[in-house]
């Protein structure tokens, strides 16, 4: 099959038009909304479904902290922030590079700008005013909007089966992109209900599993640390780790204490290497470093200089720099003998051994890795095995760290199956 994927949309064949050609398009997120707006813009009719209310839940929620959009990295580092799954995805964002999006946002009215890490936010840092100037533009180019449909599948016919408030509805289209999204936050739609539906059709769906998550430390926190800590960060400290497959791994950033174990920016970049290696191994052992900008020489010497009638935690305040929730941490994981010998402490500072356990629930995850297998798929991102049919954003099988790269992503992948569906239609 040729590889459509670098290739501009293909005219339309003498005598065949795209008037009148329809095409449904299940689940109102950025990959959705991205390939309704290709397709609209194609000349064919556009119906949009959606299981929830209102279009676009998580893409606010994600953008209630500030909407990081994407990142103004040089391409190629961009590239590699998805990780196993780069090659796939370098040629979605061929397509539709980090630099297209922020055009695309100007577009829409929304101007962008890069923050002094190198991620690009919409000005006002807000999603609601993209998504509101995005779904007034795409209403007015004609894509009809019908939320409260929950997609069911297939009947015995090939129409679409959807749960709908006036009962079960049934829809015919030339052609099909689906965009539901991975399974983290089901109450904003993104339940992974979908996977069984395509399995019953053959398409193997890799299991959905936890991305950008925090984890639970074997044996669980004590009450004290859970009552007076959790939610409490740890501010510039680093975390190193060995993979199952002997790769090391060591960053530097924030993490938080929960109730269960630890979470945060440090933690979610690192979850995908963590994760795989609790499966391989049943639990992964990280290591600490509290003072990143000592070295253990300095540690030694301040934690081992006299304290006189002071407290440990005051000393070690005063010297190390070590205090609150950092403090609290070394009281839960080192038993007293270890507090009171100053060598044993400084080392425990450079390297505090954190047993993980296991990852937390799917449901709590900012995103999920797995989903279809991009093998399923041609690189009009069309399931060979359904013609007609395009998957699109995060239900395919690829997972990238936060910071502007899942959206792009997602955006990427949403306007390359609306281009692979008006190829189709083309054709067809």
């Amino acid at each position: 099959m040729p590889d459509t994927l670098h290739q501009p949309i293909a005219p339309e064949p003498p005598g065949r038009s795209r008037a009148g050609r329809a095409v449904a398009v299940i689940g109102g997120g950025p990959a959705g909304l991205m390939a309704a707006e290709t397709l609209i813009q194609g000349g064919v009719r556009v119906d949009l479904y959606d299981a929830m209310p209102s279009m676009g839940r998580k893409f606010l929620l994600a953008g209630v902290g500030g909407m990081n959009l994407t990142h103004s990295e040089p391409f190629e580092r961009f590239v590699s922030r998805y990780g196993a799954r780069a090659g796939t995805i370098k040629p979605l964002l061929e397509r539709f590079s980090p630099d297209a999006l922020r055009a695309w946002s100007h577009g829409l009215g929304i101007d962008t700008f890069v923050g002094s890490s190198g991620r690009v936010f919409p000005v006002g840092m807000k999603a609601a005013p993209l998504l509101r100037a995005w779904l007034h533009r795409l209403r007015e180019a004609g894509v009809r909007f019908h939320v409260r449909h929950r997609w069911l599948g297939w009947d015995a016919g090939g129409a679409l089966r959807f749960a709908a408030p006036q009962g079960e509805t049934r829809v015919t289209a030339d052609a099909v992109v689906l965009a539901l999204g991975g399974g983290s936050w089901a109450k904003l739609g993104s339940d992974g209900a979908w996977a069984p539906l395509l399995a019953q059709r053959g398409i193997e769906v890799a299991p959905l599993v936890p991305s950008n998550c925090g984890f639970a430390v074997a044996g669980g926190w004590s009450a004290h640390l859970r009552s007076r800590f959790a939610g409490q960060p740890l501010k510039t400290v680093a975390l190193r780790f060995t993979d199952a497959a002997g790769h090391a791994h060591e960053r530097r950033g924030e993490l938080m204490l929960s109730d269960s174990g630890i979470e945060g920016s440090l933690v979610y970049a690192l979850s995908a290497p963590l994760r795989d290696t609790i499966a391989a191994q049943g639990s992964a052992t990280v290591q600490l470093d509290l003072a990143p900008d000592k070295t253990l020489d300095r540690v030694v010497a301040e934690v081992a200089h006299p304290r006189g009638a002071r407290s440990l935690a005051s000393h070690l305040q005063s010297r190390a720099g070590i205090k609150g929730a950092k403090m609290a941490l070394l009281h839960e994981v080192l038993p007293a003998a270890q507090l009171n010998d100053p060598i044993r402490l400084a080392n425990a500072i450079k390297s505090l051994p954190l047993a993980l356990a296991a990852p937390r629930p799917l449901d709590e995850a900012i995103s999920s890795a797995g989903g279809v297998r991009f093998e399923m798929l041609d690189p009009r991102l069309m399931l060979r095995a359904l013609p007609g049919v395009f998957c699109a954003g995060e239900m395919l099988d690829w997972e990238a760290p936060t910071g502007g790269y899942l959206l792009t992503a997602c955006f990427a992948s949403g306007r390359v199956a609306g281009q692979g569906a008006l190829n189709y239609l083309d054709t067809y």
